[in-house]
């Protein structure tokens, strides 16, 4: 049975289950993606979810309805209020993705320059010597996580490049520290923690959000003090060198460069999972890498589209939102849920199948969505997107790799990511000599 609710005659409030918001919250985490496609098959394109110790959510599942909600960017709805209750304890109250209105707009025309596309294009060899490096200790031979290979590799791109520090004991000690700060900050238990119960577990050692602040202020000692070693003297090329000459201060920066950390080590690596994942079960596709550098771009967008790392992008409403026949209330959150968004035929033509030709001979932007969208589109977007190309031919070239199984990997939720259920299971093979010139 479908539940709404009614005001005067009119539907007014999207359906949703009625079972309690602790229920809705245990089945979000234990099964996100499943949950969501039930819902989606029993309320339609738009149905609401409540979340224990927050507002309702309102997702919506096509390319048009996500637009309308894009549009409160323009007034009506916030992404950085959407957001801070779950990531400001990890970015900060000073992060271009928990900000809003001036603030907001002064961080992201400060983080634009160094991070558009023209910028991060000089990176390029940076990161394939990076990826080099790291290959080559791969296991040969036998079944491992590619994932797991993949966040070592963006961990040390974000190191090298975002943060630009290059003393090795640092070095060595944020290899160990940023992974477990990220996967203890973005768990479900630190993230959909109500802040009344904050102050509390924090005063408990054994909680993971004590073990958090733990892990928080130790990076942060070493960020600060990174920001204020340097600060007066020449720039550099990575970003933080590029920040010190903006006028930010150093929490501003502090803030910024955890979010670039929070925003592009765990998602780039979940998406060069999946990108593997996919081709590695399509020869035909595997036939034209590495060296097709245009199929190459359309087959990370195909993969971003198939499967997006990141699975909302919501707005908190200061106003009503007219959505079809349902009229949000404000102080709720709405926001499409865009694995459902990028199968909107709609948007995409033949949707479940994989056809990169699609960003190749169309011009394909509507509802194309993994970077969010709207004016809070990922300031960080092009530097993801030339980590995956330039990645993925450095793999290529050096190694042959085989999924040990053929079935495709489900999807799991992983922190903030969907992630492959087996990390994305591989074996690798040297590569004879020929390819590799």
């Amino acid at each position: 049975m479908t539940y709404v609710y009614l005001l005067g005659g009119r539907t007014v409030i999207p359906p949703g289950p009625r079972v309690p918001a602790l229920v809705q919250t245990a089945r979000f985490m234990a099964a996100a993606p499943s949950a969501f496609e039930a819902y989606h098959r029993r309320y339609g394109p738009i149905f609401t979810v409540r979340y224990a110790g927050f507002p309702p959510e309102v997702y919506v599942t096509t390319a048009e309805l996500a637009e309308q909600v894009y549009r409160t960017d323009q007034g009506g709805g916030h992404a950085g209020a959407a957001r801070r209750d779950f990531l400001a304890h990890l970015v900060g109250e000073h992060s271009v993705l928990t900000l809003d209105g001036d603030p907001w707009w002064r961080h992201r025309k400060t983080l634009n320059p160094p991070l558009r596309a023209k910028q991060v294009a000089g990176y390029h060899d940076d990161i394939a010597a990076i990826a080099a490096e790291k290959i080559a200790s791969w296991p040969l031979g036998r079944p491992f996580a590619l994932r797991d290979r993949m966040q070592e590799i963006t961990l040390e791109i974000i190191i090298r490049l975002i943060f630009g520090i290059s003393d090795a004991e640092r070095v060595g000690r944020l290899r160990a520290l940023l992974p477990a700060l990220i996967q203890t900050g973005g768990s479900m238990q630190v993230a959909m923690l109500p802040d009344r119960l904050r102050g509390p577990a924090a005063r408990v050692p054994i909680t993971p959000y004590a073990r958090f602040l733990r892990l928080r202020a130790a990076v942060d000692t070493i960020l600060f003090d990174e920001i204020r070693r340097r600060r007066g003297t020449s720039g550099g090329t990575d970003v933080l060198g590029r920040l010190l000459d903006t006028g930010l201060d150093d929490q501003e920066i502090r803030d910024e460069l955890i979010t670039m950390l929070s925003a592009g080590h765990e998602t780039t690596a979940t998406g060069l999972a999946w990108a593997f994942e996919r081709i590695l079960r399509m020869p035909e596709v595997l036939e034209r890498l590495p060296d097709d550098e245009p199929y190459l771009n359309a087959v990370v967008k195909e993969v971003l589209r198939v499967r997006p790392v990141v699975y909302e992008a919501p707005r908190l409403l200061d106003s009503p939102l007219r959505l079809g026949d349902y009229e949000i209330p404000a102080g709720w959150y709405a926001g499409p849920y865009i694995p459902l968004v990028h199968r909107d035929p709609a948007a995409f033509a033949e949707p479940g199948a994989f056809r990169p030709e699609r960003f190749l001979t169309e011009h394909q932007n509507r509802g194309w969505m993994p970077f969010g969208g709207g004016r809070r589109f990922c300031v960080g977007a092009q530097l993801a997107l030339l980590e995956m190309r330039v990645i993925i031919r450095e793999v290529l070239r050096r190694l042959e790799l085989a999924a040990p199984d053929q079935a495709p990997e489900a999807r799991r939720l992983a922190n903030v990511t969907l992630a492959p259920a087996r990390l994305t299971r591989v074996i690798a093979r040297a590569r004879t000599p020929a390819r590799t010139e």
